[in-house]
């Protein structure tokens, strides 16, 4: 992988896009860390690791920082939409305006990449996509409608992307982490909120103690997540599809199981122990 350049999107200090871009860099490849604010990926001490602004929502932004890799390697090989925002809250009382928000920073925002490197990576007849997803794409979960909502559009996209561009040997890859011990957490927590009128409120702690159970002590680290990913993503023909991290198998086995019974246990393990007021 000497010498491959890559751009990976969402990399502030302490989440996985930080962990992923040492990772790479250690791979020798030519790293672009970006997030929106440089200052938020300061820490960074290998030098193949070069640090671009970057706000996914833009599309100024994102054709800005692909003509910029290019011009300055004449070249892009993998491409990681890790960029991602979280929007927990009751489905029926969640604001529109923030739900609209969190589509385009973790569903549109990879369209918005995935175009731009697109024509480049048909050129050459190479390149490999890699899609961050969530295991709450696959399981339903009370209080976190929105995010798994983006999650399984995601998933859905990568699915049919990976068809659609094989043509051109362009691989995709599809990651759905398990819980990772990363700083999504705290922002999850800090943005959930209830409006003074909720109908929710009695089950606002079990809100809170859902986040908390992704940032155990049995979580990856983001550096164990990304040795674990970056291995599997560097080979010649990349798997299409990962999920690692806590929860990662039980997950798996839920899948085999009636969508109803899922519901069911999902709402009696995180909030069927709460009553209306």
């Amino acid at each position: 992988m000497a010498g491959k350049v890559v751009i990976v999107t969402g990399c502030t200090k302490g989440g996985i896009g930080f962990a992923l871009c040492e990772e790479f860099a250690i791979q020798r490849c030519t790293v672009y860390a970006t997030a929106r604010r440089t200052e938020a990926m300061e820490g960074f001490k290998d030098p193949n690791i070069s640090q671009l602004r970057l706000d996914v929502t833009s599309d100024e932004d994102v054709a800005e920082v692909v003509k910029t890799v290019l011009e300055r390697e004449g070249n892009i090989d993998i491409l990681v939409n890790n960029a991602g925002g979280p929007c927990s809250g009751p489905l029926a009382e969640i604001d529109l305006a923030r739900a609209q928000k969190t589509f385009d920073t973790n569903v549109f925002s990879v369209l918005r990449l995935t175009q731009a490197v697109f024509p480049h990576m048909a050129s050459k007849r190479s390149g490999t996509i890699v899609n961050i997803g969530s295991l709450a794409s696959d399981t339903p979960s009370p209080w976190g409608g929105i995010y798994g909502a983006t999650k399984a559009a995601l998933i859905r996209l990568s699915e049919i992307l990976y068809m659609e561009v094989a043509p051109f040997n362009i691989h995709v890859v599809h990651i759905s982490p398990g819980g990772v011990r990363t700083n999504f957490g705290v922002t999850a927590i800090s943005l959930l909120s209830l409006r003074e009128d909720s109908f929710y409120k009695p089950w606002f702690d079990s809100m809170v103690e859902l986040i908390d159970r992704t940032q155990g002590p049995e979580s990856l680290t983001p550096e164990q997540f990304a040795q674990k990913v970056v291995r599997q993503i560097v080979k010649p023909n990349p798997p299409r599809y990962m999920t690692l991290g806590y929860g990662a198998r039980v997950f798996a086995i839920l899948q085999w199981f009636p969508r109803a019974f899922i519901c069911w246990l999902m709402w009696r393990m995180v909030a069927g122990r709460v009553k209306a007021a």
